[in-house]
This record gives C-alpha cells, sequence and structure tokens, in this order.
C-alpha cells in the first residue's frame, strides 16, 4: 500500500459549494464564490483585494481599457470618483469619445452580431450604408461624432488653443468641464459621465494614447488650421509624482494595452512598487503579450512590492467590473 504519512502536513481546505439564492446580495454571492475553484475563487479574492484598496490611505490608480464606456460601464466608474475611490484614471480615447458622446445627448445602443438570415458581413455591409457603427453588439449612429467634432471645436479646443502646448491630462480635464457644462445647459437626461465627473473633483485623466481614437484625429485636425498643439510627454512627471507621493498604491487594471502598461510602468522611476493590484482581463499570459501578462510576471519588473496582494481574474471585464465593485463596495460599507 501506498504511504500517506506525508497528508497530516496536507492543509488544503476542501472545494465546499457556491450558492444561488433567491434574495442574496451581490456580497453574499462572491463570498459563496470562494467556496469554489478555478474563476470563482479568483474572482473572490479580487473583491478581498480590492476591498483594501478602497481604504482612504490607499491611492488608487485606475486603467481602463477598451470599450468599457459604450458597453456599459459608464456609472461604475463615474460613481467610483464621485465617492472618492479613484485618485488617478488611466483610459483610452475611445473611452473619453464615448463618453462625451453621452454626455452632449448621443446614445448608444442594443444591436446584433449577426441577425437571423444574413452574413455578418452582410450585416456590417447594411451598417455601412445606414451611418451605423457597431462595437460587437452596441450601434452607434454616425451623427454622434458630428455631434462630437462640434462639441470639441465649439467648447474645448478654442479654450486650450492660447495655452498651446497642452498636455493630455490638461485636455481632458477641459473636456471635463465641457461635458458637465453643456450636460446641464442642454438638460440631457444622460449623466455628465467620467471625464466630468473626474473634473469635478480634481482627479487627472490620463489618456497616452489618446491619438489612436476619434478624439485624436479631431485634435491633429484641428491643429492643422490652429496654434493649438498637444504636449505628449508632459503628464510623465505628473503621474509619477502622485505615484512617488503615494504611502500605499493599488491598481484596479480594467484589460490590457496601453492604459494596463502606463499604470504599472508609473511605479518603475518611484522608490516603492504597488501594494495592491486587480487585473481584470480575457487576454491568456502564455501568448507573451502585456494585456494578459500576470501580476506576478509584473512584479519581476519591480512594478510590485514583492508582499503585494494581487489577483488575476480571466473573464469578460463587463461581467466581472461590476460584481467586484459592487462586493467590495458592500464589504466596506458603501
Amino acid at each position: 500500500m501506498t504511504d500517506h504519512e506525508d497528508r497530516e502536513r496536507f492543509r488544503h481546505d476542501p472545494i465546499g459549494h457556491a450558492e444561488a439564492r433567491a434574495g442574496m446580495t451581490v456580497g453574499e454571492l462572491a463570498e459563496s464564490y470562494g467556496e469554489a475553484g478555478i474563476g470563482a475563487s479568483d474572482l473572490h479574492e479580487a473583491v478581498d483585494v480590492y476591498a483594501a484598496m478602497l481604504d482612504d490611505d490607499v491611492t488608487t490608480f485606475l486603467g481602463l481599457a477598451g470599450a468599457m464606456v459604450p458597453t456599459g460601464m459608464r456609472a461604475v466608474v463615474s460613481e467610483l470618483i464621485r465617492d472618492g475611490h479613484v485618485d488617478a484614471l488611466v483610459t483610452t480615447g475611445a473611452n473619453c469619445t464615448h463618453d462625451t458622446i453621452e454626455a452632449i445627448g448621443g446614445k448608444h445602443h442594443h444591436g446584433e452580431v449577426t441577425p437571423e438570415g444574413t452574413t455578418e458581413r452582410e450585416h456590417d455591409e447594411t451598417l455601412r450604408d445606414e451611418g451605423v457603427d457597431r462595437i460587437y453588439n452596441v450601434y452607434l449612429p454616425q451623427e454622434h461624432f458630428a455631434l462630437f467634432e462640434g462639441h470639441l471645436r465649439e467648447e474645448v479646443f478654442g479654450e486650450l488653443e492660447a495655452e498651446s502646448p497642452v498636455s493630455i491630462r490638461r485636455l481632458t480635464e477641459e473636456l471635463g468641464r465641457a461635458n458637465a457644462a453643456v450636460n446641464e445647459r442642454e438638460g440631457v437626461a444622460e449623466d455628465a459621465g467620467v471625464l466630468a465627473a473626474a473634473y469635478e473633483h480634481d482627479v487627472p485623466v490620463y489618456c497616452p494614447a489618446f491619438q489612436d481614437s476619434v478624439l485624436g484625429l479631431q485634435a491633429w485636425m484641428y491643429s492643422q488650421t490652429s496654434e493649438f498643439t498637444v504636449d505628449a510627454l508632459a503628464d510623465m512627471t505628473h503621474i509619477t509624482d502622485v505615484a512617488y507621493e503615494a504611502d500605499s498604491a493599488g491598481a484596479l487594471v480594467v484589460g490590457g494595452g496601453v492604459p494596463k502598461n502606463y499604470v504599472l510602468q508609473t511605479m518603475l522611476v518611484s522608490p516603492d512598487a504597488y501594494d495592491y493590484a486587480v487585473q481584470l482581463t480575457m487576454d491568456p499570459s502564455n501568448t507573451g503579450g502585456l494585456s494578459g501578462a500576470t501580476l506576478d510576471e509584473a512584479r519581476s519588473w519591480g512594478k510590485l512590492e514583492k508582499d503585494a496582494r494581487n489577483v488575476s481574474v480571466y473573464a469578460d471585464a463587463t461581467i466581472t467590473l461590476p460584481l467586484v465593485v459592487a462586493a467590495a463596495r458592500e464589504r466596506v460599507g458603501e
């Protein structure tokens, strides 16, 4: 028979079973996930780590990639900002663009990937003819981009021209101010959004690859006939100062790409590194790409402290972000 004496040293908890009862709160559901394995246990741990990051003594960086705003995550982010849980936001030009469109009266709409009786290509050709842009199963009428262009030219770029060259952070700040002003002036039913909340609460918004968006295209076109220019390096000093002055720092990284790297690389020029980090991604780590790279890998670069609490959750962030945020906020009583 096999000798099992080593099992006296076996201390791993047995797998339990998650519950799904009527009337459960999000926090109770996330707590129940801790009984299970694979992604459920990862999400449970993410709630634990993010709840610790909500402490007032932790300087929190939020990296927001992809198309999180047009897919319905706008209010989650703006509420975190308004409630003081974001000290620095790093995002994409796409999110800034779509946030602004909703702030000034545009809307995104439920759509389809492939309607019955047609191929995806045929469907997209029809949408092209009808002037509708598609983001997976979300539609955006193209006339909203014309509204966006007018907003930038009438409310934003002209205000910044005399200050040129301006930092991208200054551009997003002015965009947030204009979004809030127009939203109130026009009586827009939709909330003024992420950039407006950041402006109102003095939260810096960094958009290091803003050129890679309609916002960047519009800024470039305006610069061709004006003195308006943007200094792409100016924000490096500001964000590293925020990191340098943090007594304790945490990173919530939603998606990958430039926002993820910009958040994490900030610690390479700071005396300390992140004490907490949560990553919500669908990209696998074995491709070697940064978007799916584990936070443990980031530790090897000095972006996380050796004893940092960190976890990566591999699932659609439009599912995991609201769950993690709601459960963590329930945990701390907010």
